[in-house]
């Protein structure tokens, strides 16, 4: 599976693009914003492309062809405001779809927030970012995907565990950026995590088993 990450310069998108280039099932082509991003993974034997999620659907879509599925990991980050928050946490991902669809990829994975589902649990001091994760979360939901909405805890720098908890409604918790990468390489080709979404933490769970838990 041809897999592109968008958001492939990102703390967890950098993770993600690693585990795939050392994947026996997996191959990875990254979406960059900046020439000197491209050319560092390209040393590294990376495959990476220039486009950006402000640019057009069809430019993203072209960036994107010949993938089988896509990871959206991308984020304006905590130094921007609400403004770059809308116009990469949701319209960007809509966009990201959109150009799924345009090229046939039906597999799409999207790095969301926990308890994104449940405004009444929403953080208040960083509202606008729900917003936007809640709302290209239901786009996602209702397009003709095949996706998984993976919503981490608190993002750590810490190094992995391989252990997890993942479930419908965690009021809280927090879990190391390099599990949440696992996690999603972990399912990109489970068919048993289409159409799902989840909450997820750091847990005693080896992945692999957490994911068969998914109902």
């Amino acid at each position: 599976m041809k897999v592109f990450v968008v958001g492939a310069n990102g703390k967890i998108g950098r993770y993600v693009v690693d585990m795939l280039q050392k994947s026996e099932k997996h191959t990875v082509r990254a979406m960059v914003r900046k020439q000197e991003q491209a050319d560092a993974l390209q040393q590294k034997g990376v495959e990476a492309v220039l486009a950006n999620l402000e640019d057009s659907v069809e430019a993203i879509a072209e960036a994107a062809k010949g993938s089988d599925a896509i990871v959206f990991s991308a984020g304006s980050g905590g130094s921007t405001g609400p403004d770059k928050t809308l116009l990469i946490d949701l319209d960007g991902a809509v966009k990201a779809m959109e150009a799924a669809e345009q090229v046939g990829i039906k597999r799409f994975v999207i790095v969301s927030a926990l308890q994104a589902n449940n405004r009444e649990n929403w953080n208040e001091s960083i509202k606008p970012y729900y917003v936007a994760k809640h709302y290209a979360d239901r786009e996602l939901m209702r397009s003709n995907l095949d996706y998984t909405i993976v919503r981490p805890g608190g993002l750590l720098n810490d190094a992995g565990t391989g252990k997890i908890t993942i479930g419908e409604n965690l009021k809280r918790g927090s879990i190391p950026r390099e599990d949440v990468a696992k996690t999603i390489c972990t399912l990109l080709d489970d068919e048993k995590t289409y159409k799902k979404a989840f909450d997820l933490v750091s847990g005693e769970t080896d992945i692999a088993d957490a994911l068969k838990g998914l109902s």
